[in-house]
């Protein structure tokens, strides 16, 4: 089980990261975070199954961090850790789903106890959601399969704007209403489909309704439903993260996934998953694999496009690692893009997330510090965007195998 932290307590990451026993327990830390606006595309990059998170925290605090994730990612089960024993914090927890809610100071036992017990859940969950979706497929539950002949008739060439009302219709008529502000369709690729089909269905079942599903000969066409154009585009990136991660789990390969454009009236479906289809069509030419791209509403040349934007990206975030605030919405700005846009074609044209590669720019200007000045590790912390040198050691020794104090005896004055 991966486990995300986020707390602006320095102390408290600190302690749970340094006291708790990782290595002897099935839980591996993944990431940390000092509040939820940074730990957001932090846990999109990670996927963890398990987030701890306090409540008190700037920017954004652990009550709206649990409400995005309750609506994006609601397969993550999550721990709150909160200094005030009070009857309302605990209520508006599990009104938002919270496992667990511990009081600190906390202790490795308690800790260790609270994550076994949502670890159980959570495997608990997937064996029944694995199960029902078996019996379903082997009893041949023909409302399912309606619903997914339905809803896959808008994913042809035959399909026509005027379709689109009359299936949403006959799926309300089903008790499965769609109205929406935004619809956008994913075209998933993926071998083998069969195994891949039953994977992407166990994930799309936690979507609270927003997301239907309509198996295909190669892979999967999803319809995402959401409030608006940025909603839509974040659910369905989140959505195409975790489905490349679960089907490489699975054991699925030539994973290729397109987003279509984001439209506002159910007649423009069939252009969301024309445009989705185009895309996953050219990663078929381009050879790529386990790869997401995401549409745009003028269909421009995603090939064309990405150099630009990354040369112009990589220089923003050359002249900016120092900040330790430095954040994907804030790059993403800068190249006049949306977050979840410009994740994707990020992660497509480098092979890295955001976080891995800001993390690797920082490290690689550590490197050149610890070889080449006398700086102390706070100081050095302090020149790569890290606020903590204990966080910025402990990020170090993660990616590099040694400690700043090892690689600077081993390498000072060498070039490396």
């Amino acid at each position: 089980m991966k486990v995300f932290l986020v707390d602006d307590e320095i102390v408290i990451r600190e302690g749970i990261r340094e006291s708790f026993p990782w290595e002897e327990t099935p839980y591996t830390l993944v990431g940390e975070a000092p509040d939820g606006e940074m730990a957001l595309p932090m846990i999109r990059d990670t996927n963890p199954d398990i987030v701890i998170t306090d409540i008190k925290m700037p920017f954004m605090d652990g009550l709206e961090l649990c409400r995005v994730l309750r609506v994006q990612m609601p397969w993550i089960g999550i721990i709150v850790l909160s200094g005030y024993d009070e009857f309302e914090y605990a209520r508006q927890c599990i009104n938002l789903g919270v496992r667990e809610y511990l009081l600190k100071p906390i202790n490795a036992a308690d800790l260790k106890e609270a994550l076994d017990k949502i670890s159980k859940q959570i495997d608990e969950e997937r064996k029944q959601l694995a199960h029902a979706s078996s019996l379903r497929a082997r009893m041949g539950n023909d409302d399912k399969f309606l619903k997914e002949k339905l809803l896959g008739s808008l994913f042809t060439d035959e399909a026509v704007e005027d379709d689109a009302e009359d299936v949403l219709k006959q799926l309300a008529a089903m008790g499965c209403s769609l109205p929406a502000p935004c619809y956008v369709v994913i075209d998933a690729a993926f071998h083998p489909t069969s195994t891949g089909q039953e994977a992407v269905g166990i994930l799309t079942e936690t979507g609270n309704g927003d997301v239907l599903s309509s198996p295909g000969r190669v892979g999967t066409r999803l319809l995402v439903l959401g409030d608006n154009n940025e909603d839509a585009e974040e659910k369905a990136y989140s959505l195409a993260t975790s489905m490349v991660q679960e089907l490489q789990r699975t054991g699925c390969g030539e994973i290729r996934i397109g987003i279509g454009e984001i439209v506002d009236t159910p007649k423009q479906i069939i252009h969301s998953f024309k445009s989705a289809r185009h895309i996953r069509h050219l990663l078929v030419e381009r050879k790529e694999e386990n790869a997401i791209i995401l549409g745009v509403r003028e269909m421009k040349d995603v090939t064309d496009e990405m150099p630009a934007v990354i040369n112009e990206a990589k220089l923003y975030m050359s002249q900016n690692y120092s900040n330790p605030n430095l954040m994907l919405p804030d790059v993403a700005d800068a190249v006049n893009m949306s977050k979840s846009r410009f994740s994707a074609v990020f992660s497509q044209a480098t092979g890295q997330t955001f976080t891995e590669y800001l993390i690797h720019l920082r490290l690689n200007k550590a490197k050149e510090l610890l070889r080449n000045t006398s700086y102390k590790n706070s100081q050095i912390a302090h020149e790569t965007g890290y606020n903590d040198s204990h966080y910025f050691s402990y990020i170090f020794k993660k990616n590099t195998g040694m400690t700043p104090s090892e690689y600077r005896a081993q390498y000072q004055n060498q070039p490396e």
